[in-house]
């Protein structure tokens, strides 16, 4: 059975309206729900700050009042950025023949692979996006079967990116660890340690004729720990603020990072997990490579013993992670 990708319909959307499946309630359409005008300046991070306490504070107030900040100078170099960029876009333009060849078969429950749906939308409405998912760490649980075999040094290029971020990983458990009151390695050790998971996702949004009336993807928190995203220079990604919708600025060369649902049990909601979501562009096609670092499949996650007590009781469920993604993608109350 063909599946029909939002590629697909974008070429063949510039001489015909978009299906009404893409047109989002008015509730929910960008065209009306945008603050205009106004770009959510928020917090931007000097990761190399020699000043320790000041780069903690900036990252704990960062996590508990946003729960995203833009982590600059972050110890990736700029030309191992490029090169995954470079690399996803070349798989996306590929002929869709040769992407099918990685894609999830349908009625797969494996997130892993090339495709477009990806969890219920309680009212039926699709988003603006083609995905491809894959895990670049722990080695025991990479797939290769599911990575791009074109371009030839797609592999290559993921893995170095993966190094460099495994740096940038520890130093911001670390500094969320501190945050809470805990020792440095407290809060990865009770996240999965080196076991978690580091989950990929390519993000491809194409032009759209009516990017006022479609989303990317619809609001959401991530289920993550915490999310470590690189965007293009296309505007897209909006956050939350006091019940309205906000376009967050593009900073070049910065790593957008989301704290997620699974960092907010674990901090019993110290630290939040940010709303959010994805608009399209008309002319332009715009692009994000999420990684979602996330426990192994059977791992519990509940709010920290060191955090709960009389005055501050445990706020969430323990629970094994996949339990709490079933759930979650399939919108049954946890």
């Amino acid at each position: 059975m063909e599946v029909l990708r939002v590629q697909t319909i974008a070429h063949q959307a510039k001489d015909s309206p978009i299906p009404s499946i893409f047109v989002r309630a008015e509730t929910e359409q960008p065209g009306i729900t945008t603050v205009p005008g106004v770009k959510l300046e928020v917090p931007i991070i000097d990761f190399s700050n020699p000043d320790r306490e000041t780069l903690q504070s900036e990252i704990t107030e960062a996590a508990k009042e946003w729960g995203m900040f833009q982590l600059v100078n972050h110890e990736i170099p700029s030309n191992v950025i490029r090169k995954l960029q470079s690399v996803g876009r070349e798989f996306f333009e590929l002929p869709q023949e040769e992407k099918e060849v990685i894609a999830k078969p349908v009625g797969s429950n494996s997130i892993e692979g090339y495709g477009t749906s990806l969890q219920k939308e309680v009212n039926g409405k699709k988003g603006w996006v083609d995905h491809l998912f894959h895990i670049i760490w722990p080695p025991s649980s990479v797939n290769y079967s599911v990575w791009p075999n074109k371009p030839a040094s797609y592999r290559e290029v993921n893995e170095e990116y993966g190094k460099y971020l495994r740096g940038v990983i520890d130093k911001l458990f670390k500094s969320l660890s501190i945050g809470l009151g805990l020792e440095e390695h407290e809060l990865k050790e009770a996240a999965g340690g080196d076991n978690m998971i580091h989950l990929l996702k390519i993000n491809y949004y194409p032009p759209c004729p009516s990017p006022d009336l479609v989303l990317g993807v619809p609001p959401h928190t991530d289920m993550s720990h915490v999310t470590i995203l690189v965007p293009n220079e296309v505007q897209g990604l909006q956050a939350s603020r006091d019940g309205q919708w906000y376009d967050v600025k593009y900073v070049p060369n910065a790593l957008i990072i989301h704290i997620g649902d699974q960092m907010e049990i674990l901090s019993n909601g110290k630290y939040k997990a940010v709303l959010h979501r994805t608009t399209v562009n008309k002319d332009e096609t715009r692009m994000s490579w999420p990684v979602f670092i996330e426990p192994q499949g059977d791992f519990e996650v509940g709010p920290l013993p060191k955090l709960i007590n009389k005055d501050n009781p445990a706020r969430f469920k323990t629970k094994k992670y996949k339990d709490y993604a079933y759930c979650k993608l399939n919108k049954i109350p946890q």
